[in-house]
């Protein structure tokens, strides 16, 4: 925790917990947020998603249109990251 800014997170992820619509966070994200980053955003979801399905790089790269970099980096994070993304998948699986 210690390569962050603590407190400017901490503030950053009250806001994210107090938003109540997906309406909200468009809102919220579009400003605080490049296009871009949130393309990016979106695609590592998507590749978190497909790998925990059990897709190969390939199907994925050519579903979602990772690179291969990007893939490695998200199964990476889902092998022996902080769990943040198994934490996600179950949440929106939970939702469904």
């Amino acid at each position: 925790m210690e390569k962050f800014n603590k407190k400017s997170l901490e503030n950053f992820f009250q806001v994210v917990l107090k938003l109540n619509s997906i309406d909200e966070c468009y809102k919220f994200f579009e400003d605080i947020c490049t296009v871009q980053e949130l393309k990016d955003l979106g695609q590592r979801l998507d590749v978190a998603l497909m790998l925990n399905d059990g897709n190969n790089y390939n199907v994925i790269s050519n579903e979602v249109g990772a690179s291969s970099a990007t893939i490695s980096r998200v199964n990476k994070c889902l092998m022996y990251g902080s769990g943040g993304y198994s934490l996600a998948i179950n949440k929106l699986k939970g939702d469904k």
